[in-house]
C-alpha cells in the first residue's frame, strides 16, 4: 500500500475554494478534511500557498500514434499533458491506420497501457461504411464515436446523408462531431486562390473555413440529434452564431446535446494571424475577436459545457510551408491550464469555473467513473498550481515532440508545480516520475 498526504492546500472543487488536507491511499482519495489530517503517510506535500484542482480531463487530443509519430506520440504528448496538469485525455481516431475498427482501437489502448503517463481513452472513428463496427462498441469502455463532418484524413470524412442518418439513429453511445461543410470550404478556397494566387496567407483561413461552413454543419448535426434523440457532443465551437444552437436552461446531466470550446478559440483572434501565421492555423479557424469573446460568454453562461485543447502537433517544417500546404493544428496540452489561469488573472473567468469546465463537467458529460472531482472514494487525479509564479514560454522549456508552441514568447503568471495521477506524483517542479503509467478510463453508462 502507498499513501500520500497533501497538507494546507486551497482546494478548488465543486464551486468553492477551501483550505483542507487530502489523504490518499492506493490511488484513491480516502479522506478530505478542512480541519486537517493527523494521519501519517509515505509522503507528505506541504501545499501552503498553492491551489489544488482536480486533474484536468481533455476530451479532444491528437497524439499522432500510430503512423504520424514524427509529430508526436502517446509517450511524448502524455508527458507534456501531465506537465500541464492534464491527468486524463481522450484521443482522436485520425491516425494511420485510422481507428475505425475495434481491432485498431484496441491496439491503441494496448500501446497507451505501455507508455502513457496520463489516463486515456480513445474515440472510435466513423466512415461512410463502418456502421457494423460502430454498433459493436462497448460504451462503458470507450469515450465515444467521432464523426468528421468536415475535412479530414483518409476515409474519415462522413458526408453521405444516409450514412449519417444510420449513425445518428442507431449508435447509442456519445457521438462527437467536427462540424464544417466541406463543399463550402472548397468553394471559398477556389475563390480566394483565383483572386490572390500564391499570396494567400493564414489571414484568409477564417474566411475560407468560414462561419457559414461551421454553422451549416453544426446546425445540421444538431437537427439530426434532435430527430433521433442522439447523445451529441459538438467539438470546438468557433463562432458566435453557433452558440444559439445550445441550451443553458437545464442541468448538464439532462442535456442530450452538448458543446465544447477550445483554448485557442478563447485566447487568439484573427488579429493574431499577422504575427503567428500558420502556427495558429486550426480547423475550425480562429475567427474574430467578437467570436472569441462570445465563446467565452458561452462558457460562462453554460451554453458551452467543457473546455479542451484539440492538441494536434505538426513539425516546424510542416507549419512553415505555404499557407495552402501547411497542415492545421497545434500543440496545447502543456499550456492549456496556464492559459486559462492567465485569463483568470485578467478577470475573465473564475478558478471555480475553470475547474467546472475542465474537470467536473467533462466527467459528468462523458459519465466517467470516479474522476473529475476531489471526493472521497474517487481516483486521486490532482494538480497543484502556484498562482504567483511567473515564467515565459520558450522552445527550451517545451515538452512537445514537435518542439514549438503557439504560446512562445508569452509570459504566464501561474505555474503547475505537481501533477498526481492515480495517487502517484508524476510531475514535480519540472521533473517527471515515469515509474507508473496511466489507466484506461471507464464510463458509467
Amino acid at each position: 500500500m502507498s499513501t500520500l498526504l497533501i497538507r494546507n492546500a486551497r482546494i478548488v472543487n465543486e464551486g468553492t475554494i477551501v483550505h483542507a488536507d487530502v489523504w490518499i491511499r492506493n490511488g484513491i482519495v480516502e479522506k478530505l478534511d478542512t480541519n486537517g489530517i493527523a494521519m501519517e503517510a509515505d509522503r507528505t506535500i506541504d501545499a501552503e500557498g498553492l491551489y489544488l484542482f482536480p486533474g484536468l480531463i481533455d476530451d479532444q487530443v491528437h497524439f499522432r500514434e500510430p503512423g504520424l509519430t514524427h509529430k508526436g506520440d502517446l509517450y511524448t504528448e502524455s508527458r507534456a499533458a501531465v506537465a500541464g496538469g492534464i491527468t486524463s485525455y481522450m484521443e482522436m481516431p485520425n491516425t494511420f491506420p485510422n481507428a475505425v475498427t475495434l481491432e485498431r482501437l484496441e491496439e491503441k489502448y494496448a500501446r497507451a497501457a505501455e507508455v502513457s503517463l496520463a489516463n486515456y481513452s480513445f474515440y472510435m472513428g466513423t466512415t461512410n461504411h463502418n456502421i457494423g463496427e460502430l454498433l459493436q462498441v462497448d460504451e462503458q469502455k470507450i469515450c465515444g464515436v467521432k464523426i468528421f463532418m468536415g475535412s479530414s484524413t483518409g476515409d474519415m470524412l462522413v458526408d453521405d446523408t444516409k450514412s449519417l442518418e444510420r449513425i445518428f439513429s442507431e449508435v447509442k453511445t456519445l457521438i462527437a462531431t467536427h462540424c464544417e461543410v466541406d463543399p463550402i470550404i472548397k468553394q471559398n478556397l477556389e475563390v480566394y486562390k483565383a483572386k490572390y494566387g500564391n499570396r494567400l496567407t493564414a489571414s484568409f483561413h477564417p474566411l475560407i473555413r468560414s462561419e457559414e461552413a461551421c454553422y451549416a454543419s453544426s446546425s445540421f448535426a444538431v437537427g439530426l440529434a434532435k430527430k433521433h434523440q442522439t447523445r451529441l457532443h459538438v467539438l470546438h465551437i468557433s463562432t458566435e452564431k453557433e452558440l444559439a444552437l445550445f441550451r443553458n436552461d437545464i442541468p448538464l446531466a439532462e442535456k442530450r446535446i452538448t458543446a465544447e470550446a477550445c483554448v485557442h478559440h478563447l485566447w487568439f483572434s484573427d488579429a493574431d494571424y499577422t504575427a503567428k501565421g500558420n502556427y495558429i492555423k486550426w480547423n475550425p479557424a480562429i475567427k474574430t475577436a467578437a467570436d472569441r469573446d462570445a465563446i467565452m460568454q458561452g462558457v460562462l453562461d453554460n451554453r458551452i459545457d467543457v473546455i479542451a485543447t484539440d492538441h494536434a502537433p505538426h513539425t516546424i517544417d510542416e507549419k512553415e510551408l505555404p499557407y495552402v500546404k501547411a497542415p492545421s493544428g497545434g500543440p496545447l496540452v502543456q499550456h492549456a491550464l496556464n492559459a486559462m489561469l492567465e485569463l483568470h488573472h485578467q478577470g475573465k473567468i473564475s478558478l471555480e469555473r475553470i475547474a467546472e469546465k475542465m474537470c467536473h463537467n467533462v466527467a459528468i458529460l462523458f459519465e466517467i467513473d470516479r474522476r473529475g472531482f476531489i471526493r472521497e472514494g474517487y481516483y486521486a487525479d490532482l494538480v497543484l498550481v502556484d498562482l504567483n509564479q511567473q515564467y515565459t514560454v520558450t522552445r527550451d522549456n517545451l515538452f512537445y515532440k514537435c518542439g514549438w508552441s503557439p504560446f512562445e514568447g508569452t509570459t504566464f503568471h501561474s505555474m503547475v508545480t505537481h501533477t498526481i495521477v492515480n495517487g502517484q506524483v508524476v510531475f514535480e517542479n519540472g521533473k517527471f516520475n515515469e515509474s507508473t503509467k496511466g489507466m484506461r478510463l471507464r464510463f458509467n453508462r
